[in-house]
């Protein structure tokens, strides 16, 4: 059964990488005058989060109600002098499962928010797969981070800001900070007020009424296609039921293609993914590494009118454990400008791989790729969690 619809009614803008996202993002949070909500699982404190830091603080002192909540994992290095600052401040700031030595069992502390989303004043929200980070700032001194956000204002704002609400009380209630609770502080909500012609849907993974609602929203979307699949994503490790409805679709003549990534980034993933480049050639799946820089996209074109932007991976964290959020589109001009965009980058920053080429498939790299997905397979087993074999 689906949990989530889709509204008509938006104007939602993609907006490419850090270098189009923040400047927005800043720049709205500089006009918010009655509340801001944000959500993110990497908080580093860089030159970006400096910047959102300082905008955030400021927008508290001149009275907007600002809500922070940040994942205890991937914000662990924030600094708590900073966090003081912004309570000091007059913001509200909560931790999504801190990270506490033996505070949890292991099963239970892989459960994170991984969602990335902003809402200010309940007229615009911002979500997808960026974090609040410098994706600029890397060792290797490569081009930014590739990656997708979207700018959303229309009806699809009510699911958004219900959602928001809903985690940060769960969240307060669970450090006992009743009075931080929106029951009386959200006096402001969005409207249903007609900003565009995009049919859109808001799509969150959980532990609750909503635990397979993105791998179903793709699953659909797969199986009703009938011209082309592409897909790019950062961590691809998918189960056995979306491996077949890929080689499924690309079996009745849908051009199928996914952009993975092609730089190392953690290794155990990185070969994991690896060992099915062979099967899915086999099926006529295309298969191209982004090696420009490191790839952190989760978006999907298919049949060039439904297109998806969000934070989750298609693999066991994102699809199984962790808070997730995607947006659907139905529209024809966005999925368009967002194919645009994954085919150019295919084209020029991307190596194909080919079922021929001995080096990448050496018996070294065979042996590294199953023996890495094995890991995790087995680690996932001890965990509780039988992912390649699960048939949802």
């Amino acid at each position: 059964m689906k949990n989530f619809h889709f509204v008509e009614g938006n104007h939602i803008t993609l907006l490419r990488n850090g270098e189009e996202y923040f400047p927005e993002l800043e720049a709205a949070i500089e006009k918010a005058r009655y509340e801001i909500h944000v959500e993110t699982y990497i908080f580093a404190f860089d030159t970006i989060g400096g910047k959102i830091a300082a905008a955030l603080k400021r927008a508290a002192q001149r009275g907007v109600s600002v809500y922070l909540l940040l994942d205890g994992f991937g914000s662990q290095d924030f600094p708590v002098e900073e966090i003081n600052r912004m309570l000091h401040a007059g913001m509200k700031v909560l931790i999504f499962r801190p990270e506490f030595i033996f505070a949890m069992p292991r099963r239970y502390r892989l459960r994170r928010m991984h969602r990335k989303i902003a809402i200010i004043d309940a007229q615009i929200a911002y979500t997808g797969g960026i974090n609040i980070i410098d994706d600029q700032d890397n060792p290797e001194k490569l081009s930014p981070r590739f990656d997708y956000a979207v700018a959303i204002q229309g009806p699809l704002l009510l699911q958004i800001h219900k959602a928001v609400k809903h985690l940060w009380m769960l969240v307060a209630w669970a450090h006992l900070k009743k009075r931080w609770s929106l029951s009386s502080a959200s006096a402001i909500t969005p409207t249903d007020k007609c900003y565009g012609d995009q049919k859109a849907a808001f799509v969150i993974r959980d532990n609750w009424r909503h635990r397979h609602d993105i791998e179903h929203a793709y699953l659909d979307a797969i199986n009703q296609a009938e011209t082309e699949i592409i897909i790019a994503n950062a961590y691809f490790l998918p189960g056995r039921k979306f491996s077949n409805a890929l080689k499924e679709a690309a079996k009745r003549g849908v051009n199928v293609e996914l952009l993975l990534q092609g730089r190392i980034e953690y290794r155990l993933q990185y070969h994991a993914t690896q060992a099915l480049y062979e099967n899915l050639l086999k099926a006529g799946i295309k298969i191209y590494e982004y090696n420009r820089s490191f790839l952190h996209a989760k978006v999907a074109v298919i049949d060039q009118h439904w297109a998806t932007v969000g934070s989750s991976n298609i693999d066991p964290f994102s699809l199984l454990l962790a808070r997730e959020a995607n947006v659907l589109i139905d529209n024809l001009s966005f999925a368009n400008e967002l194919r645009t965009s994954l085919k150019t980058t295919i084209t020029q920053e991307s190596t194909p791989v080919r079922i021929a080429d001995k080096n990448f498939f050496s018996w070294r790299n065979y042996l590294i790729n199953w023996l890495s997905f094995y890991f995790i397979r087995v680690m996932q087993g001890i965990l509780g969690y039988d992912w390649y074999d699960r048939n949802p």
